[in-house]
């Protein structure tokens, strides 16, 4: 049953995290509709997008804990239905303040409901074969925009912008029975001692022990930076090809083909990590990423742009699952949610930085040359940190330290 079971996890998992995601990146098919229908601005109506990365960074500390206590059943569940309220009430908003409430606020508080639950859970359920598993539910998050927009945007053109997001956010109460699937990890089989008898476990580290550790400072600053690294040229890419002189639906299919890639890095990070440990893959995948975002300045050819769009986006694709394997090796399962938690949130403020970083480089120098020399920069600073991280000792040196 067990053996079954957790495969079972991975696709729920997955599932659930395609569409929580998938809805609230969906915003860029809705900007343009909605800017025409309302006359709101597209900087008010983007806006959303910057409130959902803060309150999903807030929430995801509050949801992670939440998991540890109660399970990540009711939590995920709870998150379901306020996903499909937020978006429901975003449908009928008819002030642009009201639209960024519900989608800006609501939408990033009930999605941060299903990353570090869901991640923790899976790494609870496996011992052998943990990272490809945990890789495997980020795969699922990770299709969201080639699933739920390309599904907004027929929507959109069938029924207008109203119906289209209230449609999704029916979507997202259908999934309601698969939260219900979920269920905690079987404790681990009980260890003989060398003299025959039963071993004692040792006692979980606390939530404070836990994130005052070196490990989790380390982990949280290396998320933080690997995210403020690459959001910044993930976001600005369509606009630098296009300055480079790359058609503008050439442009776009760059960063479908970066999407790609990212599928197939978590999956070969994944098996990688398996084999070879954690900590070396990140390493390693923070050196390629660093790599592709300084190789970038260079590039002005639409078929330089997809190969670089390939290496880079393994690279970062493959390392981000990666730091809920290691996590759970430091932590063990019992605070893991609240670690996960409060590690995304620092990654969501990472991703908030690069985006604003970018766009005021491009408005004070005329170009995205600073943007990526500066991101690749702070891409090796991530991986300069990840080789600080203390070897794994088990959660239960951390009651010690």
């Amino acid at each position: 049953m067990r053996l079954s079971y957790r495969w079972l996890i991975v696709a729920v998992g997955a599932v659930l995290g395609c569409v929580a995601l998938g809805a609230m990146f969906s915003l860029a098919v809705f900007l343009d509709p909605m800017a025409q229908a309302t006359g709101w601005s597209r900087t008010g109506i983007s806006s959303a997008m910057t409130l959902n990365f803060l309150f999903m960074g807030v929430g995801a500390l509050l949801w992670g804990a939440a998991s540890d206590r109660y399970g990540a059943r009711p939590v995920v569940a709870i998150g379901v239905v306020l996903l499909g309220l937020a978006l429901t009430l975003a449908s009928r908003a008819t002030t642009l303040t009201q639209f960024q409430l519900t989608y800006g606020v609501l939408v990033g508080l009930s999605a941060s409901a299903f990353f570090a639950p869901l991640m923790a859970l899976t790494a609870a359920w496996f011992d052998r074969h943990r990272a490809l598993a945990v890789s495997l539910v980020s795969a699922g998050m990770g299709v969201a925009p080639m699933t739920i927009s390309p599904l907004a945007r027929w929507l959109i053109t069938t029924y207008e912008w109203r119906p289209a997001m209230l449609i999704i956010g029916l979507i997202a109460w259908t999934l309601l029975p698969l939260a219900l699937l979920l269920r905690r990890a079987p404790p681990p089989a009980e260890a003989v001692s060398a003299n025959g008898g039963i071993a004692t476990a040792a006692p979980a580290p606390s939530a404070g022990d836990a994130l005052g550790s070196r490990a989790f400072i380390v982990l949280g600053l290396t998320f933080f930076a690997c995210c403020a690294a690459h959001s910044g040229p993930i976001f600005h890419m369509v606009s630098y090809a296009i300055l480079c002189g790359v058609g503008p639906m050439a442009a776009v299919s760059i960063y479908s083909v970066e999407g790609l890639a990212g599928l197939f890095g978590r999956l070969l990070f994944g098996v990688l990590a398996d084999r070879l440990g954690v900590k070396r893959m990140i390493v390693a995948g923070l050196l390629v990423q660093a790599f592709a975002i300084g190789t970038y300045t260079v590039v002005n050819d639409l078929r330089d742009f997809y190969l670089l769009a390939l290496v880079f986006g393994t690279a970062y694709g493959g390392v981000m699952p990666l730091y809920a394997v290691l996590a759970r090796e430091y932590f063990g399962p019992q605070v893991l949610g609240t670690v996960l938690g409060a590690a995304m949130m620092l990654s969501s403020l990472g991703m908030s930085f690069g985006p604003l970083a970018g766009g005021w480089l491009f408005d004070r120098f005329g170009g995205y040359g600073w943007l990526f020399a500066g991101s690749a920069l702070v891409g090796l600073a991530a991986a300069a940190m990840a080789l600080a991280f203390p070897p794994v000792r088990g959660p239960e040196a951390l009651r010690t330290a």
